[in-house]
């Protein structure tokens, strides 16, 4: 990652540039916003760096110079809407600690962003992030399924096999749409902040066991097994080091 930045009597703005082998992202804006993102990808690494280079140049011939301030940690990471889910444009501790390619896919029910409410989950923070600086993670599930969609929250608080067991009964569809968008939540925080809140954490793990039940009960799975997406997800979780 290199970051610029350009400083005059008119104009205070960043630039910086991240990539892999096939693809690079740019970041800029107004210093000390979030700023825009952008994705190009590449079929060869050759291309890909040769292109990285040009842009760096350029920016240098218009007086953008190094800046090494700039707090990679401390930054908020928000998707190209055009492109989607991307390793360039999710926060650094995200990439390190959530590995697997699941994590990126946009098709996978399973998946945190995979399913429609996942994806809409995502969507909604990072739209709100932009608007509010004191937005709440932990109490944004109940504000997205009540306030937005006009359903029933079901907070991920007891677990117990008679407890789901009863609400499959009576409530079905509302217990699933706020797990998913629990758990989608406790991701997407941390995709996008590098931090998760202790409490959003504890429902996030809580809402996934409450669907394996609920997966249990309604035999959605003929091996009567968690799928393994779903044990990775939980263990990825429970070993992430909760926001301070």
């Amino acid at each position: 990652m290199e970051a610029y930045r350009y400083h005059d009597e008119k104009s205070d703005k960043f630039w910086r540039i991240e990539h892999d082998e096939s693809a690079f992202a740019v970041n800029y804006g107004k210093t000390g916003t979030t700023g825009k993102y952008q994705i190009k990808e590449f079929d060869s690494t050759e291309e890909c760096q040769k292109e990285v280079k040009k842009l760096i140049d350029s920016k240098k011939k218009k007086g953008y110079k190094p800046y090494p301030e700039f707090d990679s940690n401390n930054h908020y990471y928000f998707d190209d809407e055009e492109i989607g889910l991307h390793q360039l444009t999710s926060h650094p501790k995200f990439r390190a600690h959530f590995t697997s390619e699941f994590y990126y896919d946009c098709g996978d029910e399973e998946a945190p962003f995979g399913s429609d409410e996942g994806s809409d989950t995502l969507a909604q923070i990072a739209e709100d992030l932009r608007k509010n600086k004191t937005f709440n993670f932990t109490s944004f599930p109940k504000k997205l399924i009540e306030e937005y969609w006009d359903m029933t929250y079901l907070p991920a608080e007891d677990i117990s096999h008679e407890s789901i067991e009863q609400l499959v009964k009576t409530d079905e569809m509302n217990l699933t749409q706020s797990d998913m968008v629990t758990y989608a939540t406790a991701f997407a925080q941390i995709k996008i902040t590098g931090e998760v809140d202790a409490e959003l954490k504890v429902l996030a793990l809580n809402a996934m066991k409450r669907i394996e039940i609920v997966a249990e009960l309604l035999k959605w799975n003929t091996t009567g097994k968690p799928s393994e997406i779903s044990i990775k997800m939980i263990n990825d979780l429970e070993q992430f080091i909760i926001k301070k």
